[in-house]
């Protein structure tokens, strides 16, 4: 029940090859999206759940991995039915550029067996761990800035985590549970780990692995993991040794089995940069509550530092990008004068400076915009102790219409700007059980925000307006007059039977 690490069987000579008997479509998901293939995905020691296979997402065309976790007493499986699909439900939730995705999951439950299937992200280039050993092995040390780089991604994760109400504790961070792209993007993966063990420890054939299991990984430990005081401190002291290896590369066990205290702590010591070193030993620190927040320490010295312009406007352009035609970076630069001057910096005494389109490459563009997009680079001066989650009904896509409950944060601010013009389109699905609500919001300032949701014949307009003041799509007292308009939008689509549309002008 782990994410993947990216190691193949490799076929001989050891190069990867794909045989035809590895690429075996062995099953189906219920919906036909994931096929199952008779490559298996080896984990390496990764605590969590061995039976892993590579599967093909049909849809969107990439590979995916397949985890099952087996039941072995179906009895035991339906007294934990109602609780594995609550838990299934809130981890589907969970969406973070740092955090492997959990696409989805499903429930398998015949007379001879149950389990569990669900889909995660396929990592393909594989665990932190293998990239600093091999870092290790070419005999090269780790670059500083891609050390922050990679603290801060983690950080950014963690502080997403802990702030959902309740948090969720990773409680399995380790760099086999970190993986790295070749873009440098960081993503954390088993966040369901934990979760497993928490809500059928023993009810799972063949058992599931704890993180004490793994000898090996026994520094990660925080010293009161498992405790009834484990909480997210327990993230915080993984982190800290995570950090430490990577400035290291390896901490020295000196040829016992188990990493030290004595060996952590002295390679913390030989840290050559004092700020890194107080970083990390602030993390690793023995009292729970010494320890800093994920939230403070995007905020420590080592890692803080003041955004460009630059920057921000990406995280601007990227957070509005729905509102924006597609390929419109490519298509502005192309009107523009490469000789025109974009800014200029005036001095009194001596020259100004003059930045002109011709300095800036589109391609450099459109990669810094990607590499924001996915993650690499989040606003971590701006990170807030609740993380902005996108409501339910507006980021599920049609597979998923279950009513749940989920982690949810509170919004950081409440809109203050007036609604001036509402307009909305509905169209249902050809079985009649749902309809498909787009709906277009001008406010006060011109901006325009459009938004779209599948509604069921249980939803009230109430609710969805109620749900749009809640996280800051529209202000309180525009909740009235957007229930009635979308009331009113609902009877007449229903009465009608087709497509229909409906406009209302504010005053």
């Amino acid at each position: 029940m782990t994410m993947s690490v990216a190691e193949r069987h490799s076929g001989s000579g050891g190069k990867e090859e794909e045989s035809e008997d590895e690429s075996e479509i062995l099953e189906e998901s219920p919906c036909g999206r994931w096929q199952k293939r008779k490559e298996q995905v080896n984990q390496g020691n990764v605590p969590g759940m061995e039976s892993a296979f590579l599967a093909m997402d049909t849809e969107e065309g990439v590979e995916v991995v397949w985890n099952e976790v087996q039941f072995s007493d179906k009895k035991v499986f339906k007294a934990h039915e109602e609780k594995i699909k609550d838990m299934f439900e809130n981890l589907m939730q969970v969406e973070h550029p740092n955090i492997v995705k959990f696409h989805k999951y499903w429930l398998d439950v015949t007379e001879s067996k149950a389990r569990v299937i669900f889909i995660t992200e396929y990592m393909s280039s594989g665990s932190l761990k293998q990239f600093l050993k091999k870092t290790k092995k070419n005999h090269k040390t780790m670059n500083k800035k891609a050390w922050k780089r990679w603290c801060t991604q983690i950080l950014s994760a963690l502080c997403y985590l802990h702030s959902c109400d309740p948090p969720i504790i990773h409680g399995n961070l380790t760099c086999d549970t970190i993986f790295i792209q070749h873009n440098g993007l960081i993503k954390i993966g088993s966040v369901w780990h934990r979760l497993f063990v928490n809500v059928f420890p023993d009810a799972v054939h063949g058992g599931i692995k704890h993180l004490r299991d793994e000898q090996r990984n026994l520094h990660f430990l925080a010293p009161e993991y498992g405790s009834f005081e484990d909480k997210t401190a327990i993230d915080i002291f993984s982190f800290g040794i995570c950090a430490l290896e990577m400035a290291v590369l390896e901490i020295q066990a000196n040829g016992d089995a188990i990493v030290s205290k004595e060996a952590v702590a002295h390679t913390g010591q030989s840290l050559e940069d004092p700020l890194m070193r107080e970083f990390v030993q602030a993390c690793v620190r023995h009292e729970a509550k010494k320890r800093p927040s994920a939230h403070d320490l995007l905020f420590h010295r080592v890692l803080f530092e003041v955004h460009s312009l630059k920057l921000l406007a990406a995280h601007c352009f990227i957070n509005n990008q729905y509102m924006l035609p597609e390929n419109c970076v490519e298509e502005k630069t192309k009107t523009f004068d490469p000789s025109a001057v974009m800014a200029e910096i005036r001095h009194k005494n001596r020259p100004g400076v003059q930045l002109k389109y011709s300095h800036v490459s589109p391609l450099e563009l459109d990669k810094f915009l990607e590499d924001v997009k996915n993650g690499i680079y989040p606003l971590m001066n701006f990170a807030s102790p609740r993380p902005h989650l996108i409501p339910r009904a507006l980021s599920l896509s049609q597979e998923h219409v279950e009513t749940v409950t989920t982690p949810t944060p509170e919004p950081q601010e409440m809109e203050t700007r007036k609604v001036v013009q509402m307009h909305c389109n509905l169209d249902s699905n050809d079985e009649g059980t749902k309809m498909h609500l787009t709906l277009f919001l001008k406010m006060e300032d011109k901006l325009h925000r459009q938004l779209s949701c599948d509604i069921l014949p249980s939803d009230s307009s109430k609710d969805l307006a109620n749900e749009l003041v809640h996280y800051a799509f529209i202000c309180e007292d525009d909740c009235e007059k957007l229930t009635s308009f979308l009331e009113e939008a609902f009877v007449k689509h229903r009465a009608s039977g087709s497509v229909s549309h409906g406009v209302m002008m504010m005053h």
